[in-house]
């Protein structure tokens, strides 16, 4: 069976030695990017490898690009390839904050082509409090061929600067309210967002275990912001690329695939003073 959104923890139980399954502990902090890797250190799931935000799952910025722009598909694929990763594996991504950067992990193997790939449900924190193990061995693994085969997901901010204002272009932006309404920003030298994009927190989208919430109430909920407009023509946005991922994974869970990244979202967006900035939520 393939996995494609979510996978639970004792499904995962039951594939922590199948030789068809590779996990990924992708655990980060944006005020401590070593932290994941500390934290990998001292215990992760047993088989995990580990991948960094900044260094594995983004490219280098160039201050125009983003906070976490795309990694180059074809290094990514190397990195996945030598812990293992065929186009036939099943991938499991994990972290301990609710999914934000896991989901980052499952959108860009998708991007690459691969739908093998899964998040765990309530992540490393749900995995502890069931009592199940966890190892500190670094493991490794023969190294395999995985193809890229890049699906056309993505959408530029020139293209979103075009379809500003149509009624049929749905932005929707993964931030918390106060820095979409742009208070309390720390992160970016400008806040607000994008003119027109709605705001959906992507920790709206996990119940208070840290679990993705049923299926018929995510789609709700989406199909209320989308107001008639199909996934299609929906981009997701956020910061810098990464949690607005996990409103793209919320809409499969929910039954709603096709909505396209902006991938450099709001860092990307605010880097040029030309483009329009709104610092109000608009009406729904």
């Amino acid at each position: 069976m393939s996995h494609t959104t979510l996978v639970s923890s004792a499904v995962l139980a039951d594939h922590l030695i199948d030789p068809g399954w590779r996990v990924f502990d992708c655990r980060h902090q944006l005020s401590d990017p070593a932290a994941g890797r500390r934290a990998y250190a001292h215990a992760h799931l047993p088989g995990a490898f580990f991948l960094h935000l900044d260094q594995d799952l983004s490219g280098p910025m160039n201050g125009r690009n983003g906070r976490h722009p795309l990694p180059d598909p074809h290094l990514l694929a190397d990195k996945l390839s030598a812990a293992g990763v065929a186009m036939d594996t099943q991938v499991v991504a994990y972290d301990d904050a609710g999914g934000a950067f896991a989901s980052r992990l499952w959108w860009l193997l998708r991007w690459l082509g691969h739908d093998r790939v899964a998040l765990l449900d309530g992540g490393i924190d749900r995995w502890r409090a069931e009592g199940r193990p966890l190892a500190t061995d670094i493991p490794s693994s023969p190294p395999v061929v995985l193809k890229v085969d890049l699906r056309d997901v993505l959408t530029s901010s020139d293209a979103v600067l075009a379809s500003l204002g149509q009624s049929s272009f749905c932005l929707i932006d993964a931030r918390s309210p106060d820095r979409f309404r742009g208070e309390n920003e720390t992160l970016d030298p400008v806040g607000g967002h994008i003119p027109g994009a709605l705001n959906r927190f992507f920790r709206d989208n996990l119940d208070a275990d840290g679990c993705f919430r049923p299926a018929g109430e995510l789609r709700r909920e989406f199909l209320a912001l989308l107001a008639g407009r199909s996934p299609a023509q929906v981009v997701m946005s956020c910061g810098s690329g990464v949690t607005a991922c996990h409103n793209l994974l919320a809409m499969e869970v929910a039954g709603l695939p096709g909505a396209r990244l902006y991938a450099g979202s709001w860092s990307e967006w605010c880097s040029d003073s030309a483009r329009p900035v709104a610092c109000q939520a608009p009406a729904v």
